[in-house]
């Protein structure tokens, strides 16, 4: 009998520990795919932020007028960056690319003085931007005309959000196909355990007495297939971090919310789980437990 016992309590740490490695496994990808969301969410921004406009000034704008403007933008809540380009600044700069002095050869300095500007990535798509250059005319009258590329914008903007839709798509995708890994899991393990259910029903047990202890059970191994997933997830932060050489590859913000996300999931999926699986055995005829 002890014998017996023995192999019974090894087959079930067996299937415990075979379900735990299954589930972390699942949330392992959940986690890579919210960290990609995460993290492209990140380079959108960077990327939209990484475009100026320039703001052409007046030729008899005085240094005044200039650091008036510039305050101006740097207090504004839309603008993320600003740099000045003075017109002495803009022909040196012209004379690197060319490799020859534009002002020498026709006398004079053709080039005005400009304020390159910087937008936060909410603001970087046309409408926004339009109201963007209506409030920065309407400060100055020092202001020759406001440049920026809005077919380059327009285009950034829509491959983002193809981007965007594609990583959600494959994100909810995964969510689908993981819930329905662990939910196979769980219920392959109650499946188990279905005689067992049936005779805490011969003698008068309860539903929810019946589910709690499943529920326990599965709660702790979400839990610890949440934690194995982390730990995974965190190894290949860090191995793409020294292979790539980008140290700026892990964001703690976003590793903390793609732990969290992982360890949320796996909770709520194995709880969820287990009470659907335990109750189909719970509200099953006795006739059909040897026909499934």
């Amino acid at each position: 009998m002890k014998r017996r016992h023995k192999i019974k309590q090894a087959k079930f740490l067996n299937s415990k520990i075979t379900a735990t490695i299954s589930i972390s496994l699942v949330l392992f990808l959940l986690g890579l795919i919210i960290l990609l969301s995460l993290s492209a969410n990140k380079l959108s921004e960077r990327l939209k932020e990484s475009i100026s406009f320039n703001i052409i000034l007046q030729d008899n704008a005085d240094k005044i007028q200039i650091n008036r403007l510039k305050q101006f933008l740097n207090t504004a809540s839309f603008v993320k960056n600003t740099e000045y380009v003075s017109k002495e600044e803009a022909i040196k700069l012209l004379e690197e690319d060319l490799g020859e002095n534009i002002e020498e050869f026709i006398g004079f300095n053709p080039l005005p003085a400009l304020i390159k500007v910087q937008l936060k990535a909410n603001y970087m798509d046309v409408d926004s931007l339009a109201i963007v250059e209506n409030k920065i005319m309407g400060f100055s009258t020092n202001i020759k005309e406001i440049e920026y590329r809005k077919d380059l914008m327009q285009t950034v903007n829509a491959n983002l959000q193809q981007i965007e839709f594609i990583i959600f798509g494959l994100a909810l995708l995964l969510a689908i196909i993981s819930f329905a890994l662990i939910n196979n899991t769980i219920r392959l393990m109650v499946y188990s355990k279905r005689f067992l259910i049936h005779t805490m029903k011969l003698v008068g047990a309860k539903a929810n007495f019946i589910r709690k202890p499943f529920i326990v059970s599965n709660l702790i191994c979400g839990i610890i297939a949440a934690f194995i997933a982390a730990g995974l997830l965190m190894w290949l932060l860090y191995y793409l971090q020294q292979i790539l050489d980008y140290p700026e590859l892990i964001d703690w913000q976003n590793v903390a919310i793609a732990f969290g996300g992982i360890l949320c999931l796996g909770i709520l999926i194995a709880v969820s789980a287990t009470y659907m699986a335990v109750n189909k055995y719970i509200k099953m005829n006795s006739n059909n437990l040897y026909y499934i």
